[in-house]
């Protein structure tokens, strides 16, 4: 099967070439344009079924591998084809802006919170999978615009050659204790995993003490980390050199790193918690191909796609029912920062910016060569 992937450049030219075509049927091309043309229909005698469309366009975040992995399993099981834009930070804005004439179909991956902001501005239709009721109401909306999909815990993880575990800080508060001077490097403020945890902290802090204390713990935790860097794979590179000993990360990439690269490192399960963060899926408001979109949320969200998800991307299901077919280290459980999204969803922009411009050293900022 030929997979058709996109760039943000190509996108542009396919909205461009379909606004001139007006609403003439188009096939597939090689320059990468969307079909819009309707599979016949796979229903067999004596059995109602929803016709499908022949293609799902999807915006999404996630890596190109783990989008290719599950578009062929849903391929080969309806025979709809599914064409990819992976747009990574972009993601949010292009739903955004394309809101009064959607080009895809489908938003898949991105935190929980740009997802309520982006269904606050009506960017989503309803949709009701059947799997969405093993969910927590912590991961979804309740009108059924948004799913969680996988559960990235971000966590603190520490060098084990280069500090006891009784050395190690045991919650979030300690790192900007004095003793950390300079044992702390982190990615940078173009990180996804990164801005959510900073935001976290600043909302959990504010709501046990005040936002002025919230502050006060950003720029401790500023003048107490060596580095920043835009390289996950530079980040664990210092760290497995001692460089500095402590970081913070998301747990798969940890488990990674320490079970797969044989990196000397260590989970901290934090006294106040991780800080969770909900991969979503939802449908695009008015999507060209709904029904094409319908089919692809039930399967991508489905546990047999999480679990298939968590084995060969090692990504943390959302579905219990997923877990035990995982990996045998998704069954250990920790403690979760309790936090509220919406809340955090709303100051998210406000307070990523002042971070940024006023307290983060950018003298500080290691990038790669690359």
């Amino acid at each position: 099967m030929k997979k058709r992937w996109f760039s943000a450049l190509l996108m542009g030219t396919m909205i461009l070439s379909l606004a001139a075509c007006g609403g003439a049927d188009s096939s597939s091309s090689k320059d990468g344009s969307v079909s819009e043309e309707s599979t016949e229909s796979t229903e067999e005698p004596g059995e109602e079924t929803e016709e499908l469309e022949d293609v799902v366009v999807v915006y999404s975040t996630h890596p190109e591998e783990l989008l290719e992995t599950i578009g062929d399993a849903f391929t080969e099981e309806t025979g709809v084809e599914v064409e990819y834009i992976n747009l990574k930070g972009e993601l949010a804005d292009r739903v955004r802006s394309e809101k009064d004439n959607p080009q895809a179909d489908i938003m898949f991956g991105g935190d929980a919170a740009t997802y309520m902001q982006l269904n606050g501005e009506e960017c989503f239709d309803s949709a009701n999978p059947a799997w969405a009721s093993e969910l927590s109401d912590d991961y979804k909306d309740a009108d059924g615009k948004w799913f969680g999909t996988i559960k990235t815990p971000v966590m603190m993880f520490y060098n084990t050659e280069h500090m006891s575990a009784e050395e190690a800080p045991s919650d979030w508060s300690d790192l900007a204790n004095d003793e950390y001077k300079d044992k702390i490097v982190t990615r940078d403020s173009l990180s996804s995993s990164m801005r959510s945890a900073i935001t976290a902290l600043i909302y959990n802090i504010s709501q046990n003490d005040s936002e002025d204390a919230a502050w006060d713990y950003i720029q401790k935790l500023d003048a107490n980390t060596k580095n920043y860097y835009n390289s996950g794979s530079m980040m664990y590179e210092a760290v497995g050199k001692g460089e500095a000993p402590v970081s913070i990360a998301v747990l798969n990439d940890i488990i990674t790193n320490r079970d797969k690269n044989g990196l000397p490192v260590e989970v901290i399960d934090a006294k106040s918690g991780a800080i969770v963060l909900t991969d979503c899926i939802a449908k695009i408001k008015n999507a060209p191909h709904p029904s094409a979109a319908d089919a692809f949320l039930e399967f991508a969200g489905s546990a047999e796609t999480q679990a298939m998800v968590a084995n060969e991307f090692s990504r943390l299901p959302a579905l219990d029912s997923a877990l035990p077919d995982c990996p045998e280290w998704m069954q250990t459980e920790y403690k979760s920062m309790e936090l509220d999204w919406v809340a955090i969803g709303e100051n998210q922009s406000d307070w990523l910016e002042k971070w940024e411009t006023d307290y983060l050293d950018a003298d500080k900022a290691v990038a790669s060569d690359n």
